[in-house]
């Protein structure tokens, strides 16, 4: 972390239109191995590295090449008022990340809105897409059936709407996603804040996430899929819907976590991936 910046510089891909794509990258590129993707989640201030700064560098070590991006209106990437913030526009943009890096086969991880982004991804993009890794994703399910009955959501809500909005609201709102608060670090607070203060309205006001439900039996790769019993943002009871649709899953449902299993229960977690990435198929 450098004194300009909330969190580490790394990368940038120009887009069209002059927006910049930020992300991390570490590991080196392998035909043997696919390239894992983490794509963060769509809570204020949020980044790749914040996200999975716990978790890149083990998968590294394991042999992976390894994506960490900020979507558009995340971390550092650009943050433009006019753009509409849908999937659609960001699943583009992982699509141009991994074609400028000459990437052809790639592992999306993703949490929450990564989730969501992974699933379409997948199912946009087939050929390219092995092995599939989510946790607590959105898309199973619109999101009036189920957002008003979570605080979680309900905080967040309130949270974008009432700005300007102070650090302790902030820090509040970072406690609706885990589980147990020792996770609210003054690190997690110093890498997030900074990033939700810059943050334009339109990227909450116009977000817009697609219902993946009954395609799911569309998606032929095997998918490992995690869920915290505590989860105040995503029902658990979406992991059946994910487990009952997909015809090659494995749901691992925690009563340890809450919304954020990588950061949560990060050495099982980084174990439970490296495993399932190593796993022949049968």
């Amino acid at each position: 972390m450098s004194a300009q910046t909330p969190i580490p510089v790394g990368k940038y891909l120009d887009l069209e239109g002059g927006r910049r794509l930020h992300y991390h990258e570490v590991g080196t590129p392998s035909a043997a191995k696919p390239t894992i993707l983490c794509l963060h989640g769509s809570g204020p201030g949020a980044s790749g590295y914040s996200n999975f700064k716990g978790n890149m560098g083990v998968f590294a070590e394991a042999g992976y090449h390894v994506l960490v991006p900020d979507y558009l209106g995340y971390g550092l990437s650009s943050m433009p008022e006019d753009a509409e913030y849908t999937t659609d526009l960001h699943v583009a943009c992982m699509k141009a990340l991994v074609d400028a890096l000459g990437v052809t086969q790639v592992v999306p991880l993703g949490n929450s809105l990564g989730g969501a982004i992974s699933l379409q991804f997948t199912l946009t993009f087939p050929e390219l897409v092995p092995k599939l890794i989510l946790m607590a994703p959105g898309g199973l399910q619109e999101p009036q059936e189920y957002a008003f009955t979570m605080p979680g959501v309900l905080r967040m809500l309130q949270f974008v709407s009432n700005r300007p909005f102070n650090e302790p609201d902030f820090r509040d709102l970072l406690g609706h996603l885990v589980h147990d608060p020792k996770h609210v670090t003054d690190e997690a607070v110093a890498e997030r804040y900074p990033v939700a203060l810059q943050q334009p309205i339109p990227v909450y006001a116009s977000m817009q996430v697609g219902v993946y439900a009954d395609r799911l039996h569309e998606i032929k790769c095997p998918v490992l899929a995690f869920w915290g019993t505590h989860d105040k943002f995503l029902p658990v009871a979406h992991a059946k819907i994910l487990a009952d649709g997909v015809p090659e899953a494995k749901v691992i449902i925690s009563n340890q976590c809450g919304h954020w299993v990588m950061i949560e229960d990060r050495d099982y977690f980084n174990a439970e991936c490296i495993a399932f990435l190593g796993r022949e198929r049968a």
